[in-house]
């Protein structure tokens, strides 16, 4: 199988079939084709309509990564690659012989560097074998000693940034895309603390572009994600992806390294989901890819970078990561809308990026039930003033937090780190006061995914203060997570401030908030002073820490800042909230006990001072008929009015930001490829992954049985 015919028929007399078998055989072989041979242009022309059966395409990778070494065939398809892209681009994207010919390429270069990557024994991949060989004759348009990884690179996101969507440039554009995810998971044969000695000879590369160029991929990768365009199924794009017209290399199956190229039925869903867009997905995976890397660079430059083991020993101090000019380039892109109203010499010389923001925001609001949508709202409004601002002053922000909302409430069947992302952006949002007053404003009919009782007519604000509170519930019952149990009551206390008109429903959640954080602090201190046993296996299952009274102290502060939510409601806002005092009277018999206690009385005070102003008025109230709700409610409504805070202490607004951790790569980068895999359907040999944990069943399962179940890896 290895061996080129001796005297291929190249000729008119030769069957389709027969020539492709001799190309592509001959690509693998230990024949080497000069850059200047007219083989590759044979290569690319011909129709690769060939079907292989998994284990030749095996074969065949095998045998090329024996041979690449000496025939360094990856890098001459690569280089052919980038010189059609750049015709493509002088084309303007129309349908042309070279986009053809960069089709082949890619789907050619996709199996077998795929593979390579995967079956690498080690992570500086010397195996792809990028430099070419200096003694082979090389045409005028290509130096000796270029950089092969940078030139198509260069290329690709060149056409990407300069080419628009049409139906004749779709499947070229999605098939690049594809290439760059594969071309970039290099990163998953690397630790999850990225080192002075990682090779990621394309993804670097991309780092080492004009800015004036990242700026446009990244404003191209966004307006494919906002617009997502349809599959062109009335065009040649139908044809080239039939079932009947399936090339050789996208037939090899999944064991054999899957392309990435999307096969039709996932282009075409069966289930009928008009929304989804295969190039706007993997416009968004490739973009957090990119956005999302670091490499690590030594702080001393004169470092022999050649020793190992001295760079090994480097600690995080000795070392920084470089500026990522993708995250820069996402974090400076601009409404087009406002770029409309600046004056005309001002727009004209404006080098940032632009999109239209309300397009973004729709689009964020239609597609966060997806978690990578969810990672890239986490970025733009972390890392884009801009983008943050504009949603800050939209009066429908339910469309965002709705869905979000819907997420939290069905944290069972979410990952661990999909509800932190959007924690996370509810405390960003939470630090701006105008965002915490109109979410009080915006009423909602009705929320039909919320089943434990009818929510009509219900604020937003209420919503999300009852979804908070559900979270750290249920946290502490299942997830018992720490970092989780601070975000939400972190948001909560930035919210609390400005609620306006809080719900029954989420008023009385707050109470029993304080009461569940009450019961679980007096079992604790009941172990600390020897009162409970402290092998009571139920408090051991719902310990937070092994250690009680570091748990202890955890439950103390927790209180303490419920008790500060409540006091700045009742501070700031009490006129505007009677169903908070009803809950507050309903269940006062909760405070009780923590009245005299050194870390709560102060704050206890002036909820004393509440309850005795309030009680008096319900005594002082003569009625001859029984106590109901509505009547209460109605005595409490009307002394709210009479409410001036005599005798209330001042404490000091709690103020709580978002602030990324210092080493945010160690979360961010492992977060995204696990993404990637578990949701796009990208298989990758789950031993090579070094990146992050990979389950051992995972591992012992095999590829092959991955191949079988036609299913991606779940991380």
């Amino acid at each position: 199988m290895g061996g080129v015919p001796s005297t291929p028929r190249l000729g008119g007399g030769a069957r389709p079939e027969e020539t492709a078998e001799y190309l592509i055989t001959a690509f693998f072989a230990e024949k080497s084709f000069p850059l200047v041979s007219d083989y590759w242009q044979k290569l690319l022309e011909l129709p690769l309509d060939l079907r292989w059966p998994s284990d030749r395409v095996l074969e065949a990778c095998r045998l090329f990564a024996m041979n690449n070494c000496s025939t360094r065939h990856l890098a001459k398809i690569l280089v052919h690659l980038a010189w059609c892209l750049q015709e493509c681009v002088s084309d303007s994207g129309l349908a042309s012989p070279a986009s053809s010919k960069a089709l082949n390429a890619l789907y050619i270069v996709s199996v077998f560097l795929k593979n390579l990557i995967e079956n690498a024994k080690t992570d500086n991949f010397e195996v792809l074998y990028l430099l070419l060989d200096e003694t082979e004759p090389i045409p005028n348009n290509f130096s000796k000693g270029e950089n092969v990884e940078n030139l198509v690179m260069y290329s690709t996101l060149n056409f990407i940034a300069k080419v628009d969507v049409s139906p004749e440039t779709y499947l070229l554009h999605h098939e690049l895309l594809n290439f760059m995810v594969i071309a970039m998971s290099t990163q998953l044969l690397s630790g999850p603390s990225p080192g002075l000695n990682d090779a990621h000879p394309f993804i670097d590369a991309a780092m080492d572009q004009e800015s004036s160029l990242v700026d446009s991929v990244v404003c191209k990768l966004l307006l494919n994600y906002t617009i997502h365009p349809r599959v062109p199924l009335n065009s040649s794009f139908y044809t080239i992806l039939s079932e009947r017209n399936q090339p050789v290399l996208r037939r090899v199956g999944f064991a054999a390294a899957n392309l990435m190229l999307l096969p039709f039925n996932y282009l075409v869903s069966s289930t009928g989901d008009a929304s989804r867009s295969p190039l706007a997905e993997i416009s968004l995976n490739v973009l957090l890819i990119l956005s999302h890397y670091h490499k690590c660079i030594s702080v001393d430059y004169a470092k022999d970078k050649s020793d190992n083991d001295s760079s090994e020993s480097l600690t995080k101090e000795d070392t920084y990561f470089s500026e990522n000019p993708f995250c820069k380039a996402v974090g400076n892109v601009r409404d087009i809308e406002y770029n409309r109203i600046t004056i005309e010499g001002d727009a004209q010389s404006d080098p940032l990026a632009r999109l239209p923001f309300a397009s973004l925001f729709d689009t964020l609001g239609m597609c966060l039930t997806n978690e990578t949508s969810v990672l890239l709202l986490y970025s733009l409004v972390h890392g884009n003033s801009s983008f943050l601002e504009y949603v800050l002053v939209r009066t429908d922000l339910d469309t965002l937090l709705m869905p979000m909302l819907e997420t939290l409430y069905n944290a069972p069947r979410r990952t661990s780190n999909h509800i932190y992302m959007v924690l996370i952006i509810f405390l960003i949002l939470s630090q701006d006061s105008s965002f915490n007053a109109s979410i009080h404003k915006l009423m909602l009919t009705n929320v039909p995914w919320y089943q434990e009782r009818l929510l009509h007519h219900t604020s937003l604000g209420s919503l999300m203060i009852i979804i908070l509170i559900r979270t750290v519930k249920y946290n502490l019952s299942k997830l018992r997570d720490v970092y989780l149990h601070t975000n939400c009551l972190a948001t909560l206390a930035n919210m609390a401030p400005h609620v306006h008109r809080l719900s029954a429903y989420a008023s009385q959640q707050l109470v029993s908030l304080f009461d569940m954080l009450s019961r679980k602090y007096n079992k604790l201190a009941e172990v600390k002073n020897d009162k409970k046993n402290m092998q009571d296996d139920n408090l051991k299952e719902e310990s937070l820490s092994e250690d009680p009274s570091a748990e202890l102290h955890l439950y103390t502060d927790f209180l303490r800042l419920v008790l500060e939510i409540l006091n700045a409601i009742l501070t700031y806002a009490l006129p505007r909230n009677p169903e908070v005092v009803y809950a507050i009277m309903h269940r006062q018999e909760v405070f009780l006990p923590f009245k005299n206690h050194p870390r709560f009385n102060e704050l206890l005070e002036n909820i004393y001072t509440v309850l005795d102003f309030f009680n008096s008025r319900m005594d002082a109230h003569k009625t001859d008929d029984e106590w109901s709700v509505e009547k209460v409610l109605q005595v409490i409504i009307n002394n709210c009015r009479s409410w001036r805070g005599e005798g209330m202490k001042m404490f000091m607004q709690l103020r709580f930001t978002y602030e990324q951790e210092s080493h945010p790569e160690e979360f961010f980068m492992p977060y995204v490829w696990q993404l990637i895999l578990s949701r796009s359907g990208y298989p990758f040999n789950p031993s090579s992954i070094n990146l992050f944990p990979v389950p051992v069943q995972d591992i012992n399962d095999g590829f092959e049985e991955e191949a079988a179940k036609e299913d991606s890896l779940q991380v």
